[in-house]
C-alpha cells in the first residue's frame, strides 16, 4: 500500500484510510474486528474514527466505535503499527445532547474531555491525528449552500483559543498532530495564520467530503492543500455509497446507510441520480468497478492525501481498497469531467 506525507509533520500515511463509522450500528465489535484484521494484513495503517460515531448519531451508540477499537488493540496489541485519527465536535444545534453534558464546543475545557474520554475508549496514550470534527461557528457544512453571517456565529470558540488549547495537548503527548474536517478556505487560512503569529501547532489536514457528486474541494480549499501542505483526507469518496449506484431509481437496499439514517441523505439531491448513472455507465464503458472508478479519481488528484473508505461488509472493503490499484487513462478522466460539465457538483 503506497504512503503519503501527512502534511509538514514527517509522517507517512497510507493512501487508503479505514473508515470505521459503521462499526456498533451497521456492524458488530466481531465485524468491526475483522476489519482491522483485514485491513492491517494488507498495509492499510490508517484509520479514521471520532468520539461521536457510530452513524446514524444515537446516544446509545456514541463513542462505540472508538471503544471497538480499543478493544481490538487490546485483543491484538501493535499500537504502533497504527496511525490512528479521531475528531471531536465542535458547537451543535439540533441534538448531541448526550455527548459532554450537551454543551459540546471546541474550548479548552471541551476539548481536555473530548480528548481523555477518547483515550479512554480507545485504551491508548496518544492520539496521532486529533480533528475538528466541524468548526464551532455556523459554516456551509454538509450540503448548506447560503453562507452564514458573521453575527450568527454568537458565542463561537474563538480560533486561537481552540488552538491553544490544541496545542497545550500536543505539548502533553495526548495527541501528536491536529487537523480539520468540514472547513472552509477562510478557516483552514484562519488556523494556519494563528499558528504562524503565535507559534503554535500548525494543521496538518483536512478531512472534507470530496467525490464525483461533489468537487467543491476544488474551489478554494485545494490551492490551499497543495500551497500550505495542508493535504486532503476525502470522506464519502462513494458519496455515502450513491457512485455505486446501489440507491438510483429510488431504491433503499436494506441495510443500507438511507434504509437506516432517518435525518436524509445530502446525496440524494435534483440531478445526482442522473449524474450516478452516467458515471456508472462510464465506469462499464472502461471495464471498471464503478466504486473502484470513484475513489481511484480521488487518489489521482493532486491535493490529496488519502481517501476514506468505509463498508460493511469485507467483500466491500476489498473492492474500495482496490481502487489503490486503478490508473485512469486521460481520456477517461477527460470524459469525467465532461460529465461534470453537464451535472456540476450535485451533491455539495
Amino acid at each position: 500500500m503506497r504512503k503519503r506525507k501527512l502534511g509538514r509533520t514527517g509522517l507517512e500515511v497510507t493512501e487508503i484510510c479505514l473508515g470505521t463509522m459503521t462499526w456498533g450500528r451497521q456492524n458488530t465489535e466481531a465485524e468491526g474486528h475483522a476489519q482491522m484484521d483485514w485491513a492491517i494484513d494488507r498495509g492499510i495503517t490508517f484509520w479514521d474514527t471520532a468520539e461521536m460515531y457510530a452513524i446514524p448519531p444515537t446516544a446509545e451508540t456514541y463513542g462505540r466505535t472508538e471503544a471497538i477499537i480499543g478493544s481490538w488493540f487490546a485483543s491484538r496489541g501493535g499500537r504502533e503499527r497504527v496511525v490512528l485519527a479521531t475528531k471531536a465536535i465542535g458547537r451543535a444545534s439540533g441534538g448531541y445532547g448526550w455527548i459532554r453534558g450537551g454543551g459540546a464546543r471546541l474550548d479548552r475545557d471541551n476539548l481536555v474531555r473530548a480528548v481523555e474520554d477518547s483515550l479512554r475508549r480507545l485504551r491508548t496514550d496518544y492520539i496521532d491525528l486529533y480533528q475538528l470534527h466541524w468548526p464551532d461557528r455556523p459554516t456551509t457544512r454538509f450540503g448548506r449552500r447560503s453562507v452564514p453571517l458573521p453575527e450568527e456565529d454568537g458565542d463561537a470558540t474563538p480560533i486561537d483559543e481552540t488552538l491553544r488549547a490544541l496545542d497545550d495537548l500536543v505539548r502533553a503527548g495526548k495527541i501528536r498532530h491536529v487537523g480539520l474536517s468540514n472547513e472552509t478556505a477562510w478557516g483552514a487560512m484562519t488556523f494556519l495564520r494563528v499558528s504562524e503569529t503565535l507559534g503554535l501547532a500548525r494543521v496538518a489536514s483536512i478531512q472534507n467530503a470530496y467525490n464525483l457528486l461533489n468537487r467543491t474541494f476544488e474551489d478554494g480549499l485545494a490551492e490551499i492543500a497543495l500551497r500550505e501542505e495542508v493535504g486532503l483526507l476525502a470522506y464519502s469518496p462513494l458519496g455515502g455509497g450513491t457512485l455505486t449506484g446501489k440507491y438510483l431509481d429510488g431504491r433503499r437496499p436494506p441495510g443500507s446507510r438511507r434504509a437506516i439514517d432517518q435525518r436524509g441523505s445530502r446525496y440524494d439531491r435534483p440531478n445526482a441520480d442522473a449524474a450516478t448513472q452516467a458515471y456508472v455507465e462510464l465506469a462499464g464503458r472502461h471495464g471498471l468497478d464503478p466504486a473502484r472508478m470513484a475513489i481511484a479519481f480521488v487518489l489521482s488528484r493532486s491535493f490529496t492525501t488519502a481517501a476514506i473508505i468505509g463498508a460493511t461488509s469485507l467483500e466491500q472493503l476489498a473492492t474500495d481498497a482496490g481502487a489503490a490499484e486503478v490508473e485512469l487513462s486521460a481520456e477517461l478522466l477527460e470524459e469525467i469531467d465532461d460529465i461534470r460539465a453537464l451535472y456540476t457538483d450535485p451533491c455539495p
